[in-house]
C-alpha cells in the first residue's frame, strides 16, 4: 500500500487520543511513526527513528515506538532500554500479534490503537505514575511521518 493511502486511511485523532490515554497512566512515552520509505528491516529503521525523534534520551529510557512501513506492509514495536528490560517475556510479540489481524483486515487505525493500548497497559505496570507526579510529557503525542 502506498504511504499516502495508508495515512489517508488513518484517523489520527483516535491514535493521538489513545497515546494520551496510555501516557496518562505511566511515566513512559509512546510514539507512532509512519515511514514513507520502503523499509524491509523495520527493526533497524525503527531504531534510527527512535534516535531521530529523541526517544532514547527520556529520563528513564522508557519510550516505545510503533513503527509502520506501509509500502512494504511491515511494522514493528520497539522499546528503549528501560522498558525493554522491564517488560514481561513475550510482550513485544503479543503486541504485534494483537495488531496483525486488524492490519490484515485493513483496519489500520484500530490496529495501531490496539497496539498503543496494550503498550500503555504494560508501561503502566512497569512505570506507573507516582503520587504527586505531574504529567512530564517528554515527547510529542502526535503521529509522526517521514
Amino acid at each position: 500500500m502506498r504511504h499516502e493511502e495508508f495515512l489517508g486511511a488513518l484517523a489520527s485523532e483516535q491514535i493521538v487520543a489513545a497515546i494520551r490515554a496510555a501516557e496518562s497512566r505511566t511515566r513512559a512515552e509512546v510514539r507512532v511513526h509512519v515511514t514513507d520509505e520502503a523499509s524491509l528491516d523495520t527493526q533497524s529503521a525503527a531504531a534510527a527513528v527512535c534516535e531521530k525523534l529523541g526517544m532514547t534520551v527520556t529520563a528513564e529510557r522508557n519510550a516505545v515506538l510503533i513503527f509502520v512501513a506501509p509500502e512494504t506492509q511491515r511494522y514493528t514495536v520497539l522499546g528503549d532500554l528501560g522498558i525493554h528490560q522491564a517488560c514481561a517475556p513475550g510482550f513485544w510479540g503479543s503486541v504485534t500479534e494483537a495488531m496483525r489481524a486488524r492490519l490484515l483486515e485493513g483496519r489500520f487505525t484500530a490496529a495501531i490503537v490496539a497496539g498503543v493500548r496494550q503498550v500503555g497497559d504494560e508501561l503502566a505496570r512497569c512505570f506507573p505514575r507516582r503520587p504527586g507526579d505531574g504529567d512530564r510529557n517528554e515527547l510529542p503525542d502526535e503521529l509522526s511521518r517521514g
